[in-house]
């Protein structure tokens, strides 16, 4: 049987990772750091994270034969930051194919006074939709986003942020979640999120 506080971070080469095995840690999961693709198909659940650009990213998972792997997988994963872009079907980030798991496109951000892009720092949630790793969360409450590209909401979208338009802040579809924020760095409510994605059963 898989122990289910064991969760797998993938190595996607981004500088977050240690950030977030010790935000999981905390929580009492067992994490590691791993780019193996036999490990990582036969995980409890998997975390996706990501920095840069989508075609780097998408890169270094073809290269570590992850790609299918991570299409197949049936147990839990979350997509984190660019790793929630990397489940869609295509980043508009140099018209980039990513994993198809989830449906449609990542857009860019549009830069307006006073709202620069990146867009970097708190912002609220909306919720929009009940789902198992919200629970506990409350409109309104704010979590911590450093991103260029965005989802626009959609039916798999479970709660939106307002940035100048509503952009998909947390989506599911079966058993891939993604949050465009960053749960390791948004206190409380980021903590509460990690924990739920833990309980989350295979």
């Amino acid at each position: 049987m898989k122990d289910s506080r064991e969760v797998i971070i993938i190595d996607s080469g981004g500088a977050n990772l240690a950030s977030l095995e010790f935000a999981l840690e905390r929580l009492g999961a067992r994490a590691r750091v791993s780019s193996d693709a036999a490990e990582i198909a036969e995980a409890a659940r998997l975390i996706l994270p990501g920095v840069g650009s989508a075609r780097d990213a998408m890169q270094r998972l073809e290269s570590a034969c992850l790609v299918e792997p991570l299409r197949g997988f049936r147990r839990p994963v979350l997509g984190i930051c660019l790793g929630m872009q990397l489940l869609f079907q295509l980043s508009a980030e140099g018209a980039t194919p990513c994993l198809g798991v989830l449906g449609g496109t990542i857009g860019r951000l549009q830069a307006r006074p006073g709202l620069p892009v990146p867009h970097m720092g708190w912002n609220q949630l909306a919720l929009t939709a009940h789902d198992p790793l919200l629970d506990g969360i409350a409109a309104g409450d704010y979590v911590y986003f450093v991103h260029s590209y965005a989802a626009p909401p959609s039916e798999v979208t479970l709660a939106t942020a307002h940035y100048g338009a509503d952009v998909s802040a947390a989506v599911r579809s079966g058993n891939f979640w993604g949050t465009q924020f960053h749960p390791e760095r948004s206190g409380s409510t980021g903590a509460r999120i990690l924990g739920n994605f833990l309980r989350i059963e295979s």
